[in-house]
C-alpha cells in the first residue's frame, strides 16, 4: 500500500508550495536542486529512506506541485522553506542538493527548527575565481541558446555539462532527467538572473555559515569537480557544528547515481539527532 501523500503550504506571498510526501517517522525535508523538482531530484533516493523517515519532497515556485510566481529570488525562497518548515511544527531535518544545499544552509542559519543539515555538494560562489566564473557563465548562456531555439531538453543538458561529469551526465540521460525537468528551463534561466541581481549576502558568505547552530554534514562526491570540493570545504571551515563525508566514486548528480550510499549517510547523520528524548 502507497504512503504517498501531499502537503501545502501557503506562503506570505501567496503562493502554495506544495510537496509529495512519502513514508513514516522523523521528518526529513528534501530541497531540490537547480534543474528538475522535489519528486525527480530525489526519487531514486525514496526506497532506501520511507521506512525510516518521512521525506517532504517541496518543489520550488513553479515547478511540481507549487505554484508560480515571478519572485525567484534567493530571499524569498529561503522563506518559502522556512514557512514550509513551520507548518510542520516539529523539529525538522533539511537535506539539500547544490542550490537547494544553499537554501538548507540559509534557512539554517535564520531559524531554530532545524534538527540537522545534510548539504550535498552546496556551491560556494564567492570562491568562484574567473576561469570558474566564466565556465558558469558559458554553460547559463548555451542554455539560454538552447531554450530560445525551443530545445528545452538540450537547455538542461547544456547547463549541466558544468557541474556534472561524464559518469553524471549519462545516468541523468538514461534516466530521462532532462526528458522529463525540460519545462523547468526556462525557471533556471531566470533563478540565475535573480542570483546575478541578488545585492544581500549569498548563503555561501561565512558570516551566514558561523550563524548556524544546528549539526551540519557536507556529503561531498570523491568525483566531483574540483570547485566543489573547495566549496566543501568552505562550509566546513565556516560552520562551527560542520563534518564531511565523502561519497565514494560520486560526481555532482550523488541523489541520482549513488542514492542508496546517499541514505546510508544521510541515516547515519539524522536518526540518532531524531529520536525522541
Amino acid at each position: 500500500m502507497s504512503t504517498q501523500r501531499s502537503h501545502h503550504v501557503t506562503t506570505s506571498d501567496g503562493v502554495t508550495i506544495g510537496a509529495t510526501v512519502h513514508g513514516h517517522g522523523p521528518p526529513l525535508v528534501f530541497l531540490q536542486g537547480a534543474i528538475g523538482d522535489g519528486d525527480l531530484d530525489w526519487r531514486a533516493l525514496l526506497p532506501y529512506l520511507t521506512d525510516r523517515f518521512t521525506c517532504h519532497l517541496p518543489s520550488n515556485r513553479g515547478r511540481g506541485l507549487s505554484g508560480d510566481h515571478p519572485d525567484l529570488s534567493i530571499t524569498r525562497q529561503t522563506e518559502d522553506v522556512i514557512e514550509y518548515l513551520d507548518s510542520l511544527d516539529a523539529p525538522t531535518g533539511l537535506v539539500g542538493w547544490s542550490g537547494g544545499a544553499n537554501f538548507a544552509l540559509s534557512v539554517a542559519s535564520q531559524t531554530d527548527g532545524v534538527a540537522g543539515v545534510a548539504a550535498i555538494e552546496p556551491v560556494a560562489n564567492s570562491q568562484m575565481d574567473e576561469q570558474e566564473q566564466a565556465a558558469l557563465g558559458g554553460a547559463v548562456a548555451r542554455a539560454g541558446e538552447r531554450v530560445a531555439e525551443g530545445d528545452l531538453p538540450g537547455a538542461l543538458g547544456a547547463f549541466a555539462a558544468y557541474p556534472f561529469n561524464h559518469a553524471d551526465l549519462a545516468a541523468a540521460e538514461d534516466a530521462g532527467y532532462f526528458e522529463a525537468a525540460a519545462r523547468y528551463a526556462p525557471k533556471l534561466l531566470e533563478l540565475f538572473r535573480h542570483l546575478r541581481e541578488h545585492d544581500g549576502p549569498l548563503p555561501d558568505d561565512p558570516v551566514v555559515l558561523a550563524a548556524i547552530s544546528a549539526p551540519v554534514l557536507v556529503l561531498h562526491g570523491t568525483d566531483s569537480r574540483p570547485f566543489f570540493t573547495t566549496s566543501a570545504r568552505h562550509v566546513v571551515d565556516h560552520v562551527p557544528t560542520a563534518a564531511i563525508q565523502d561519497i565514494p566514486g560520486a560526481g555532482h548528480a550523488t541523489p541520482l547515481t549513488h542514492p542508496q550510499a546517499l541514505a546510508e549517510a544521510l541515516t547515519t547523520f539524522f536518526l540518532p539527532a531524531m529520536q525522541p528524548a
